[in-house]
């Protein structure tokens, strides 16, 4: 029980997410601002900006293996880095997808069907940023990846996962917040803005952050078993 409590916590935080996230009660202690354009579309800042910051934050946990493992030659960090690399891009892919569908409904222009104003919303600096990064990190599995030998594949593992995340806040924070972008957030939108955010979104936003970066700790958990058991199999073969 002492080792589950965090997966109840994944388990109960998540399923309050969603409920919450979705008003299911009707409560008004879960009811959302009505801003211009966004309105009730708002919610789904509790799955597509908190996958983010759990994207972020695994991808974190990934570098920091990373240089752990170039100060001990443990392999173990080698593929503790690799797997929180790996569903940190799954992350990745998730808020990507849940960006696009919400643009589609508040960037698109209302006289054009959303698929006719794809063009003008992807070439968006936060939406390119962001897959530049994402495809970045795909090449940091495709190399490593590739590499047989155990302590050669680790090294350069590692390496290319610091570059990687280094590259991350230039693509992602940086860059796009010097061009023009549709995006929120760069000119103090209200949908991401701290100071405006109504008080009632907190309760559910950083329990959902929370939710979404235990799921991924949980799948990296169970991945890294996986591998270990793999690795060993072919060391003993």
């Amino acid at each position: 029980m002492k080792k589950r409590w965090w997966k109840i916590l994944c388990i109960f935080l998540l399923v309050y997410t969603v409920l919450a996230g979705f008003n299911v009660f009707n409560l008004d202690i879960f009811a959302v601002p009505r801003k211009d354009i966004i309105q009730e579309s708002i919610r789904n800042l509790y799955f597509h900006v908190c996958m983010w910051f759990s994207m972020m934050i695994l991808f974190t946990i990934s570098v920091v293996h990373a240089v752990r493992f170039l100060r001990t030659n443990n392999l173990r960090y080698d593929i503790l880095s690799r797997q929180y690399a790996g569903v940190g891009i799954l992350f990745g892919i998730l808020g990507y997808s849940t960006g696009i569908i919400w643009a589609s409904f508040t960037w698109a222009d209302p006289n054009n069907s959303s698929f006719s104003s794809f063009g003008s919303i992807a070439k968006d600096p936060k939406l390119i940023g962001a897959a530049i990064a994402l495809l970045i990190y795909f090449a940091y599995l495709v190399l490593r990846d590739s590499i047989n030998d155990l302590d050669k594949r680790a090294r350069i593992g590692a390496v290319y996962n610091i570059f990687a995340f280094a590259f991350l806040f230039p693509s992602i924070w940086i860059v796009p917040r010097l061009l023009d972008s549709l995006h929120p957030g760069g000119q103090g939108n209200p949908a991401l803005n701290p100071t405006d955010v109504d008080a009632r979104m907190r309760l559910v936003f950083y329990p959902a952050v929370i939710g979404w970066t235990l799921l991924g700790v949980w799948i990296v958990s169970i991945k890294v078993r996986l591998q270990l058991i793999k690795e060993k199999t072919v060391i003993v073969s």
